[in-house]
């Protein structure tokens, strides 16, 4: 018995391990790939801006830099009333609205490179956000190809793990059936003793019907068995072939759900 109760769970622990493993694997890229979305998606105050970001919409050059700013959306006229005059040296009319969201609108902002630390420091007074950013095309294709690489190797883990536990779930359904078997033999050879004359099955009563059922058992077994029924037989150790329990017959108890 104890021989049998090691097998079974080496055998279940072994295929458990490998599908943790799995699942492991597979959350990690599910998280990366969520880490992303919430960047995309979240306020303009902490998401990624570069998809939003035109070439047209950054002017760099030896003197002028382009900012982004973050203005709350019931401050925009404050915003485009007032930027001009944060510093003596921002480039006139050159903001402009990018994207909007519930809370905030992005805007540009061009002005004289010398002042950009002057005019994050007003614009902060007035409870605007410049948000640093650096256009680059290469890095936008490099999290273009990021993403992409993550959503192909999301599907084909699902895809595999799926296979896996398919696969997997036949296989320690067949051995958990067999070694429930085993152990009904080797419990009614402790039992009965040898030879073996006795009759295994298996019964698949419904819920109402099973008290009916076990007391036809009981009574086919007669009293002779009847020191079986001991309080100390009540909760033995439940195994994976099943729950044992107390009856003048050996009787395993195996839920499928």
């Amino acid at each position: 018995k104890c021989c049998l109760g090691f097998i079974q769970t080496f055998v279940l622990r072994t295929e458990y391990a490998l599908f943790q493993v799995r699942v492991a694997e597979y959350g990690n890229v599910k998280s990366q790939l969520g880490a992303i979305n919430r960047k995309q998606t979240g306020s303009l105050a902490v998401r990624d801006l570069s998809n939003l970001i035109k070439p047209e919409d950054m002017v760099t050059s030896e003197h002028l830099v382009t900012l982004l700013s973050i203005v709350p959306k019931y401050s925009q006229k404050d915003w485009l009333s007032s930027y001009e005059s944060l510093d003596t040296f921002v480039v006139p009319r050159s903001s402009k609205k990018l994207y909007e969201d519930n809370e905030y609108a992005l805007y540009t902002v061009t002005l004289f490179a010398k002042v950009v630390d002057n005019f994050k420091v007003h614009a902060r007074e007035k409870g605007f956000q410049i948000r640093d950013f650096e256009y680059s095309p290469e890095a936008q294709e490099s999290r273009k190809q990021e993403l992409e690489k993550l959503l192909q190797d999301q599907e084909v883990m699902r895809t595999s793990l799926l296979q896996w536990c398919y696969a997997s779930y036949s296989e320690v359904f067949s051995s958990w059936m067999h070694f429930s078997a085993v152990r009904v033999f080797v419990e009614s050879i402790l039992r009965y003793g040898l030879p073996a004359r006795f009759l295994s099955v298996v019964l698949a009563p419904s819920t109402k019907s099973e008290k009916k059922v076990r007391n036809i058992l009981e009574g086919l077994c007669g009293n002779a068995n009847s020191y079986w029924r001991s309080e100390d037989d009540v909760g033995m150790a439940a195994g994976l072939g099943g729950e044992t329990e107390s009856h003048p017959y050996v009787s395993f108890t195996i839920n499928f759900v």
